[in-house]
């Protein structure tokens, strides 16, 4: 059985209906902090478990009879590593034979603040004595293309990554990804850097969506503590904003541009393009 952990977030979904396209629902385990917010998950026929990430008990009960085991980081910022030992410390328990980890890319040298914890928890897996397999994904084109209404309403669009360039992918890429990976052999102990095909600086995300919109969209670059004031300004936390106005800043540098094209191999097709989620999402 292959059991995915943070079943209900938008990528443990989209995990969990490539993997029932892949193998019989029946082998399929979802484990989501709380079965009554399960029904899409329960209407695709896999095995709902209760577990939470803080709660290291629940996942050596949810874990049991299971192969494989993909662990979706937490989104849990400052919680994570505990949290992720918690699911590994279980896995190894009940023994089981593959993890499978959501990463970040370059996260082994990568001076991004949100690659801390996904450097701790690689080192947890390093010395788990588990079979492992690290997906360091990189951005997903939903961060940008989610968000974009609002700059269009206003015509700017406003960052700090300036003419750094963004491999990024979608949600969807990067689950057929993950649900090749436990559903293929080949891939223990190994680390894969996964990105888009194709990257993107924000002043071309701005003239792909004005194409798209027939909008006039503008790039507005403004230095990273400002960034951070501005997304505190929209509604963010404070702490969160300076890590993601950080993650901006560390674009300019190339930490999010890769161009080995891994993640298309893994797929066995280019990885999704910017236009096309354009027009899906504007059209």
């Amino acid at each position: 059985m292959i059991a995915i952990t943070g079943a209900n977030g938008q990528l443990g979904q989209l995990v969990v209906k490539s993997l029932t396209s892949k193998i019989n629902a029946s082998e399929i385990v979802a484990l989501v902090r709380n079965k009554a917010q399960a029904a899409e998950l329960d209407a695709l026929g896999v095995t709902i478990r209760e577990a939470d990430y803080d709660d290291a008990a629940s996942y050596v009960k949810a874990l049991e009879g299971v192969e494989k085991v993909l662990l979706i980081s937490s989104n849990a910022i400052g919680r994570r590593t505990a949290q992720h030992k918690n699911v590994i410390d279980a896995a190894k328990s009940v023994g089981v034979k593959q993890l499978v980890y959501t990463s970040l890319l370059k996260a082994d040298t990568s001076p991004m603040l949100l690659s801390e914890e996904h450097k701790e928890t690689e080192k947890l897996l390093a010395e788990s004595g588990l079979a492992t397999t690290i997906l360091r994904n990189g951005w997903y084109i939903e961060n940008y293309t989610d968000n974009l209404a609002a700059s269009l309403e206003y015509g700017v669009l406003t960052g700090a990554a300036n003419e750094g360039v963004i491999s990024a992918a979608t949600r969807q890429d990067y689950a057929e990804a993950a649900a090749n990976v436990l559903t293929q052999t080949g891939h223990e102990n190994k680390t894969y850097e996964l990105a888009g095909d194709v990257g993107f600086t924000l002043e071309q995300l701005a003239e792909q969506a004005s194409a798209v919109t027939g909008k006039p969209l503008a790039p507005r670059f403004i230095g990273q503590s400002d960034f951070a004031s501005f997304l505190t300004q929209v509604g963010l936390p404070e702490g969160f904003a300076a890590m993601l106005a950080d993650s901006e800043y560390r674009i300019t540098q190339g930490w999010l541009e890769d161009n080995s094209k891994t993640l298309s191999k893994l797929l066995g097709r280019p990885t999704t393009a910017l236009a096309t989620v354009l027009k899906a999402r504007f059209n």
